[in-house]
């Protein structure tokens, strides 16, 4: 049993939805995660973990490809549908659901679609209850690239990205330069604390 403060801690955590789905053998299924990452910037490489529990488990092993829809802000209700077995909605939302010329779902009016060729998985085990798949992007469709992204937490739920961070026209990084310029100018390295 996970700690209550430990679970809200990792409950602030805040990462983008994306909708993964895999086709095989005539089926389709797709689910809602915030568990997809970009783990590489030399090659476009992702990793996807997913309960082996989850209908879209088996054709992701079976066919060894998937595909990731990225939603934007306005996607909850697309969101909140994935997130549920298909079947407990009765599957009432056909157009949430688009399929590419080789048969694989995603979700229409994404910010992008990408289809992934798995080359590893690590499976469930010990410790973890999810697979890790590993995956090379083959392919990119564009979507709507210019709107924000909806965003996950366990402790805020959905939301929309805000506000720039940083103040515009304010360079952090040439603050923080000047900073090592000063401290290297008085004798001191760079790495002093």
């Amino acid at each position: 049993m996970i700690d209550p403060t430990l679970k809200r801690s990792l409950g602030q955590m805040i990462k983008g939805v994306q909708v993964v789905g895999a086709a095989h053998g005539g089926v389709s299924r797709l689910y809602t995660s915030h568990w997809v990452s970009q783990v590489a910037f030399e090659e476009p490489i992702v990793m996807a973990s997913v309960s082996p529990k989850h209908d879209t488990y088996p054709l992701m092993v079976e066919s060894g490809v998937f595909t990731v829809s990225i939603l934007a802000a306005d996607q909850v209700m697309e969101g909140q549908y994935f997130s549920y077995p298909g079947r407990k909605f009765a599957y009432v939302a056909d157009e949430m659901v688009a399929h590419d010329d080789d048969g694989l779902p995603y979700v229409p009016n994404s910010i992008a679609y990408l289809t992934c060729s798995t080359f590893e998985r690590r499976e469930a085990g010990g410790r973890f209850d999810h697979d890790l798949f590993f995956a090379d992007v083959t392919s990119v469709r564009e979507g709507r690239l210019g709107e924000p992204p909806l965003l996950y937490s366990a402790r805020h739920g959905w939301r929309a990205t805000g506000d720039n961070a940083r103040q515009k026209g304010v360079s952090i990084r040439d603050q923080l330069l000047e900073r090592v310029a000063a401290a290297e100018a008085a004798g001191g390295t760079a790495d002093e604390s």
